[in-house]
């Protein structure tokens, strides 16, 4: 495998790539316990209006790219009662869905403690080994789980050289090569948010998640991060079963 000695563009001052590329967005919110002091029957027509706002956001052509993937938090986290993962081709789409939030009334009774915007591309490290996959194939949402974190390398990593970084990465890959069961799903926020990275693993099943991340730990690679938290669990429902979940 060829290793890219030149991986920023930054001698050969590669052309800046003005392709299309599909955004992510992990919105996280929580809700306000007073809505669960309203009347039962208020509360199911609050739920109902907020239902038709949230699914109506996925009414617009097919070339807008919008992709819609919901989870409940309750119970796994403290600080968010459920996650949207939404994907678009225009960040203004993002502003569109919260806007429809923010005009239903059940939206007066949420926060958000997290919310992540970040960005598709293909991997410097693994786009050159076949079968391997990267983001731009992604068929997102599909286990029952998704294990979401925010993800920064020291400033030491960008100091190695091209080989030793590849070097790295390849063990990173091969300690990974047993777990078929977990899919990683890895989105860039360089200059657009606070991280580095969000990293978002799918999977049917969190045990085998736990081993992947305790075998990863003995990798030299993990030596360059500096932040990989807070991290959140994530429990794959539709909006229906997430209102169920709030109240």
């Amino acid at each position: 495998m060829m290793v890219d000695l030149d991986p920023s563009g930054q001698v050969s001052q590669r052309d800046p790539d003005r392709a299309r590329r599909q955004y992510l967005n992990y919105a996280f919110y929580r809700l306000d316990p007073a809505f669960r002091r309203l009347p039962r029957e208020e509360q199911a027509e609050l739920k109902r209006e907020f239902e038709q706002a949230v699914m109506g956001w996925l009414d617009a052509p097919a070339e807008a790219g919008r992709i819609l993937r919901t989870y409940s938090t309750v119970g796994v986290r403290s600080e968010a009662d459920f996650m949207f993962w939404r994907m678009a081709f225009d960040l203004r789409d993002f502003q569109e869905a919260q806007a429809r939030i923010n005009r239903t009334r059940m939206g007066g009774y949420l926060t958000q403690p997290h919310n992540f915007i970040s960005m598709q591309k293909r991997s410097q490290y693994v786009n050159r080994i076949e079968g391997s996959g990267h983001g731009l194939e992604l068929l997102p949402g599909e286990g029952t789980y998704l294990f979401v974190y925010p993800f920064v390398k020291t400033r030491a990593w960008y100091d190695l050289s091209p080989h030793a970084r590849q070097g790295m990465m390849d063990e990173h890959i091969y300690a990974s090569g047993p777990f078929k069961g977990v899919r990683l799903n890895t989105s860039y926020s360089y200059g657009i948010d606070d991280q580095e990275f969000v990293v978002a693993f799918d999977s049917d099943y969190p045990q085998e998640f736990v081993d992947l991340v305790g075998r990863l730990r003995y990798t030299e690679a993990s030596l360059y991060t500096q932040r990989d938290t807070p991290m959140f669990t994530c429990i794959k429902k539709d909006v229906a079963g997430i209102l169920e979940d709030l109240a």
